[in-house]
């Protein structure tokens, strides 16, 4: 019996997702619930897992192939052995020989070939494999025979960026003299590189870290406003406290727990940082959803500590060891990373001095820590070296008035320099 695997929900607002690998071959036994695919979105990437236990009867799409939320992308024979897979190896072992003078053609359409030439290999190379949902609904909304575009995935497989390509280059789309205003959308056509350059695609996540960043320029009336933090009594507080903070807790005390304290108290007493704007409407928030910034290979991830206002400092110190880690190895679930209300970017743990954070849309505001530093200030008349922190806090003017833009830094800059502050609510 024959099982379909589908692309699973994947998040509010997220509707297609990138074939990151492929874990199995056709022919491989899986068991139940064994990983088989992981799915990159533009939020995170995610596992697939087998619906029954069987073999992999057909992989219906490649790596690097877009796909649609509910498309199918592989079978699955029930119950079937490692024996079932070994009668399915020469089906296997025939699929390079035909496809083999397929790789050849597209190598010669690279250097500007004529179109005429390369259309036969790629019409075989298309008619092989089913195309993705995505690449389809784009080829049938522009009225295109798939067969004459030049096919870039793997084993001959045409992708979304294939399409794309191909109404760039201004090469004349069939039957579709009506929507001929329509290409001009698109992006530049890519440049030829030089010797020593190199092309990698963005992927999901880049993608759409490079959107909403711009978006966020684009739209919001983005300003920031800085200050200066005295960290004595802060790092004199930590080195106090915790040993006997990690011997009761299990977690290192760091300082990130006693920012968001901060924040969560200066957001309390000024909403409009913790406001976003709905269309003509301002929604205010009782409750304080924290977003940390978190670096990974792939990218800048903001997982969101729910109700921060109400956790205690080994809670949270206990879940931002947990989003880093998990961060790293790509495992944060796709709620984790949507509805914060105020964001915290620590660009000090790269040895950042001084900067501008820009806004993670629709947030109003967000907190940029930096190094500490030690500096001469002047004390009670005196100069004093001291253990000195640059905040910046950048916001949406639209929402935030300067005013109270620079109260709340002030807030959170008092409570820092007085972390008793914190625990007296003064």
């Amino acid at each position: 019996m024959a099982t379909e695997v589908k692309v699973p929900a994947l998040g509010e607002s997220v509707s297609e997702a990138t074939i990151a690998k492929w874990y199995k071959k056709v022919g491989d036994a899986v068991a139940a619930d064994e990983p088989i695919v992981e799915l990159e979105t533009d939020k995170v990437t995610v596992e697939v897992n087998s619906p029954v236990a069987g073999a992999i009867a057909e992989l219906v799409v490649g790596e690097g192939d877009e796909v649609e939320v509910g498309a199918l992308i592989a079978m699955i024979t029930e119950g079937a052995a490692g024996t079932s897979a070994k009668e399915e190896a020469p089906a296997e072992a025939k699929a390079p020989a035909k496809e083999e003078a397929a790789p050849a053609p597209r190598e010669e359409a690279k250097p500007a070939a004529p179109v005429a030439a390369a259309a036969p290999a790629t019409q075989t190379a298309n008619a092989d494999h089913p195309l993705a949902p995505a690449v389809r609904k784009l080829v049938e909304d522009n009225n295109l025979d798939a067969s004459k575009i030049s096919a870039s995935g793997k084993d001959g497989r045409l992708t979304k960026g294939d399409v794309l390509d191909y109404l760039e280059g201004g090469k004349p789309a069939p039957r579709a003299a009506a929507t001929a205003p329509a290409a001009p959308a698109g992006p530049k056509p890519q440049r030829n590189l030089r010797d020593g350059e190199e092309r990698v695609k963005m992927s999901k996540l880049r993608q759409t870290i490079a959107r909403r960043l711009k978006e966020a320029q684009n739209t919001a009336a983005m300003l920031t406003t800085y200050n200066e933090v005295d960290m004595t009594n802060l790092l004199a507080c930590r080195n106090l406290y915790k040993v006997g903070f990690e011997k009761k807790h299990g977690v290192k005390l760091g300082f990130m727990s006693f920012f968001i304290k901060a924040c969560t108290t200066a957001l309390n007493e000024w909403p409009a940082v913790n406001a976003e704007i709905d269309g003509d409407s301002f929604i205010y928030k009782n409750f304080c959803d924290i977003g940390v910034a978190v670096g990974t290979p792939q990218g800048l991830v903001v997982p969101v500590i729910r109700s921060a206002e109400k956790k205690t400092f080994s809670e949270l110190e206990s879940t931002i060891v947990d989003f880093g880690k998990r961060a790293r190895d790509g495992k944060l679930g796709m709620d984790e990373m949507s509805g914060g209300s105020f964001t915290i970017s620590n660009g000090g743990v790269f040895g950042s001095l001084l900067s501008s954070p820009i806004l993670n849309a629709p947030q109003s505001g967000i907190l940029g820590m930096h190094k500490t530093q030690m500096r001469p200030v002047a004390i009670d008349g005196k100069v004093e070296i001291r253990p000195m922190m640059y905040l910046a806090l950048s916001y949406d003017h639209r929402v935030i008035d300067g005013r109270e833009a620079v109260s709340f830094l002030v807030r959170v800059k008092e409570c820092i320099e007085n972390p008793e502050r914190i625990l007296l609510d003064i």
